[in-house]
């Protein structure tokens, strides 16, 4: 499959050179190219660079992996065409321009909304899905819990583009929850605010969320 990365630092390259791993071709879009010299020069012939437009249009499946206050302005760059009917992997999260607070994050959303509802308001005919916005980059590919799959919560309209998401997601050796329609994501972004918060008081970052059932 043919995957357009939107954004270039190390979300962006963690899950391109992933998606690389198992055999995908990816293009990533930046506004930045010196940047990612040596990931060109790791990755082989299956990586390439270009523009937000290239990446848009080069993908069959999209990967959004900005800063949530550049989500926006990233998607317009891309162009509205080249991202419609396609699925849109949303990994961003709401963050503010804020310091944390004893190690919690500031959103520029509340809990009546989410930024993938806004995204998936404005781009209509992209199919927006919520995943890996709720864990840090070094564990977003073959998560290591000896033996224990983390759980990764999505959401998104589509079916169908949840169901290619979720193959992706088994295949990076996660366990995936689907939780609903699009709205869903106002449950889903907040988690990245719970998982920070060992980090930032602790410099802990090495865990995931787990869902156990009965």
């Amino acid at each position: 499959m043919k995957v357009g990365i939107l954004g270039s630092g190390i979300v962006g390259q963690t899950l391109a050179t992933g998606f690389i791993k198992f055999g995908h071709q990816v293009k990533i879009g930046t506004s930045n190219p010196g940047k990612l010299n040596d990931w060109l020069s790791n990755v082989g012939p299956n990586g390439s660079v270009g523009s937000f437009a290239d990446a848009a249009s080069f993908g069959e499946l999209i990967v959004l992996a900005v800063k949530g206050t550049a989500a926006l302005n990233v998607l317009e760059k891309a162009g509205e065409k080249n991202l419609n009917g396609k699925t849109v992997i949303d990994a961003t999260n709401p963050i503010a321009d804020a310091a944390p607070v004893n190690g919690v994050l500031k959103f520029f959303t509340d809990l009546n909304s989410s930024l993938m509802e806004e995204l998936q308001k404005k781009f209509s005919q992209a199919n927006f899905v919520k995943a890996f916005s709720c864990v840090g980059n070094a564990l977003m590919v073959n998560p290591d819990f000896g033996g224990t799959k983390p759980t990764m919560f999505i959401a998104g309209n589509n079916d169908d583009s949840k169901k290619a998401v979720k193959q992706i997601l088994d295949s990076f050796g996660w366990e995936i929850e689907d939780m609903g329609k699009v709205e869903a994501a106002r449950a889903i972004e907040p988690l990245c605010i719970l998982w920070c918060i060992p980090g930032f008081l602790e410099n802990k970052w090495m865990h995931a969320f787990k869902l156990l059932k009965k």
